[in-house]
């Protein structure tokens, strides 16, 4: 059974539009967690466009349940997150004129400048997950990069047409069975929403999704705890599709 971490980036996103006070992300993580979020992710971007420096660190003060730092890997974020202590660290592609991370993290190309950082953080108990496509080249190199963890980009699967959402739920269940064989724990994120969350959450050893957007803007109509609730209950619980040979979107 998978569990919900709730991304609070678009709570700062409405914020920062007009470089305010308010709404505060850090209150409304409280009401994730009552909400029955089991985990809080934040994306700190090296431009700072949504949650700042103070948001994570009162976070570090104030959430209970797991506190999931995405970062891009750099210097400067390490140092913060070695600073901050988040309960796990997930570092991820980030281009500055993207409006959201549009792919995974190029792990394998990238794998002499990563592996040290893995290391640095774990060696400070903070684990380490890795953002990336469920393609077995960049998962045999997350291993080799020493991270515990990887988190799948499903942001393929969510925009594919319906009629290849089956070609794209299969890659990702394969890219999960994958990793797990290669000793790796496995999240996913990136896109989901209440209408195609089901046949990802019911993937064999799928530990945790990571889900923002879709959470923030049923908020605006019900309420965060009450979004919250209706996320998990479609986490945990997901219905059976023969058509996907999963669960039911």
């Amino acid at each position: 059974m998978a569990s919900l971490g709730v991304n609070i980036d678009h709570i700062a996103n409405i914020r920062q539009a007009r470089r305010t006070v308010e709404p505060d992300p850090v209150p409304f993580a409280l009401l994730a967690e009552l909400g029955g979020a089991d985990g809080i992710t934040v994306h700190l971007r090296e431009d700072r466009r949504h949650i700042q420096d103070r948001d994570v660190e009162l976070l570090r003060q104030t959430v209970r349940s797991r506190l999931n730092l995405e970062m891009a890997a750099t210097l400067e974020m390490v140092e913060i997150a070695l600073a901050v202590g988040p309960d796990m660290v997930t570092l991820v592609p980030e281009k500055r004129e993207e409006v959201t991370t549009e792919g995974g993290l190029d792990v394998a190309g990238q794998l002499s400048g990563l592996t040290p950082m893995v290391d640095r953080l774990q060696q400070q108990g903070i684990p380490v997950s890795l953002f990336v496509d469920a393609e077995t080249s960049q998962l045999e190199a997350c291993r080799s990069s020493g991270a515990r963890w990887v988190e799948l980009h499903t942001g393929t699967y969510a925009e594919a047409p319906w009629t290849e959402q089956p070609h794209e739920l299969a890659r990702i269940t394969e890219g999960a069975a994958i990793a797990r064989q290669m000793g790796l724990r496995v999240n996913a994120g990136h896109g989901l929403t209440y209408q195609n969350v089901e046949p990802i959450a019911a993937i064999p050893g799928m530990e945790e999704l990571n889900i923002g957007h879709t959470i923030v803007a049923r908020a605006v109509a019900v309420g965060l705890q009450q979004a919250v609730r209706e996320m998990k209950a479609l986490v945990q619980n997901p219905r059976l599709d023969p058509l996907f040979g999963q669960a039911l979107g």
